[in-house]
């Protein structure tokens, strides 16, 4: 897949053109340097033309206007906030900001600690000035060229930045992309694609080759649309220095209507986001390329869709899946974990040393955490606060919840092997962990809930509601994962 279906503005690193962009914004780091504050007179005119304190001021941020048509803004960012309290304050300067009709913007860090916002400053203008909507024109301008002057020693960070911002992009736009456009068929095209573009291995196991193998769970919910457009995708990413091998495994649910459990239109409403997981699987690899990460990378993607029709699968209907494991079907609903069931199958057979699976799974942890935050079961003690301090490092805040098996016992079934979920929807979050941990044996794995993939509003640094939660935290984790094992 080709990224020149979005744009991301072009950044420039310390260029003198600063003083020459019809906007520039002043990122302060350090209130003690104050006086040293660049057009200050012209700020100092503001401020007592308002009749206040500087600091106050700052904290909300000041706008001013000189006698050539330039305009200045300059704001306060608390650099001892937490990375995602950074990034919020970031945000809501793009926010204040983009109703302004420029293209070209200079960003300017000041102070002691500049140093620490200017990766996070970069990431924040790029990934909330990019079109993702092909439909339509956006409601406001958007930069298209930032100029920003940042002390020596962060271009390293700011190259990062730039990388992340792009492969959080990528996930966004596909989350976004209307179920019509993006049908199982379509994305399966568009993941050779990617993996063309990126001279990258890639294996497709279609329904026909599915059903020889026995992918019973996977087969249930494909077979309720009308042709064969489901398959299990792998692109492998093998760098030469890789030690290790991680298998990525994302959700990719087209469109989910519930099934024979059919949704109502509350809950219908946006169900083309439900492969978001898979998008967030596409831009980590994205990510772990662009950054050379040294380690192999299988990323598995499960794309099907879940349709309401005389062949879908139905409450107590009884399922093979592929590790031969019988279900019996409580909820036609809960059919994110059937197809991930047999596509981490494939995954736990290639023997890789961590599997790390991404799917907007259960209402539960929703109800748990909201929108603002994701959760992880991890079925490795020393993996835990790795986990969760890569969610601190990329404000991408995590929880960890267990999962002891005493929960199987709600999950027994009397006429297969084990149920597919409850009715209750008790600990569902829990239980469908429980479910899928009988198919990845004893291989080290982590499981992310995706709670936070759609938020209200934006979350963190993104403005948009689809939040690409999960990309900076995957990137960040795979990075401290392939060290510690070296």
């Amino acid at each position: 897949m080709k990224n020149d279906h979005f744009t991301l503005p072009k950044w420039y690193w310390n260029q003198g053109r600063v003083k020459q962009c019809p906007l520039v914004i002043y990122l302060i780091a350090d209130m003690s340097e104050l006086a040293l504050l660049p057009n200050k007179e012209l700020l100092d005119q503001v401020v007592r033309q308002r009749k206040g304190e500087l600091n106050a001021f700052l904290k909300e941020g000041v706008l001013a206007t000189n006698s050539d048509g330039m305009t200045f803004f300059w704001v306060s960012v608390n650099t001892h906030q937490d990375p995602f309290h950074i990034h919020s304050s970031l945000a809501k300067v793009v926010k204040q900001l983009q109703s302004l009709a420029v293209s070209e913007v200079a960003v300017e860090l000041c102070g002691e600690q500049a140093g620490r916002l200017a990766a996070s400053a970069l990431y924040a203008f790029l990934i909330n000035n990019v079109n993702l909507i092909e439909h339509k024109a956006p409601k406001k301008p958007l930069w298209q060229h930032i100029y920003l002057k940042a002390p020596p020693g962060t271009k390293e960070s700011c190259s990062k930045a730039y990388t992340l911002a792009r492969a959080n992009t990528l996930t966004r736009y596909l989350t976004i992309k209307a179920p019509n456009e993006l049908t199982p068929s379509v994305y399966r095209e568009q993941l050779k694609e990617f993996a063309r573009t990126h001279n990258l291995s890639c294996q497709e196991w279609n329904e026909s080759r599915l059903k020889k193998m026995g992918a019973g769970a996977f087969l249930a919910v494909s077979q309720g649309s009308a042709n064969q457009q489901a398959a299990i995708v792998k692109i492998s990413y093998q760098p030469k220095r890789a030690v290790n091998r991680i298998a990525l495994v994302g959700k990719g649910i087209c469109f989910d209507t519930g099934g024979h459990n059919l949704k109502p239109a509350r809950y219908m409403h946006n169900m083309h986001e439900d492969m978001n997981g898979s998008a967030v699987v596409l831009g980590i690899l994205q990510a772990a390329i662009d950054l050379s990460l040294p380690v192999a990378i299988d990323a598995w993607f499960a794309v099907a869709e879940n349709h309401l029709s005389p062949k879908a699968y139905k409450q107590n209907d009884i399922v093979t899946a592929l590790n031969g494991t019988t279900i019996e079907i409580v909820h036609t609903d809960a059919e994110g974990r059937m197809v991930l069931a047999d596509t981490l199958t494939l995954a736990e057979r290639t023997k890789p040393n961590l599997i790390i699976d991404f799917a907007t799974l259960t209402g539960s942890m929703h109800v748990a955490l909201g929108a603002r935050m994701s959760g992880l079961f991890v079925n490795r003690p020393d993996l835990v606060n790795l986990a969760i301090e890569a969610g601190v490092a990329m404000g991408e805040r995590v929880v960890c919840f267990p999962a002891p098996d005493d929960y199987d016992e709600a999950l027994d079934s009397q006429v297969a092997d084990v149920k597919q979920c409850t009715l209750t929807g008790e600990a569902d979050h829990i239980l469908a962990v429980r479910f899928l941990s009988k198919f990845i044996n004893n291989t080290p794995w982590i499981h992310m809930d995706l709670s936070a993939s759609r938020n209200e509003g934006g979350l963190g640094a993104a403005l948009s509601d689809v939040t690409g939660f999960g990309v900076l935290w995957g990137a960040q984790f795979i990075d401290s994962w392939a060290k510690k094992e070296l």
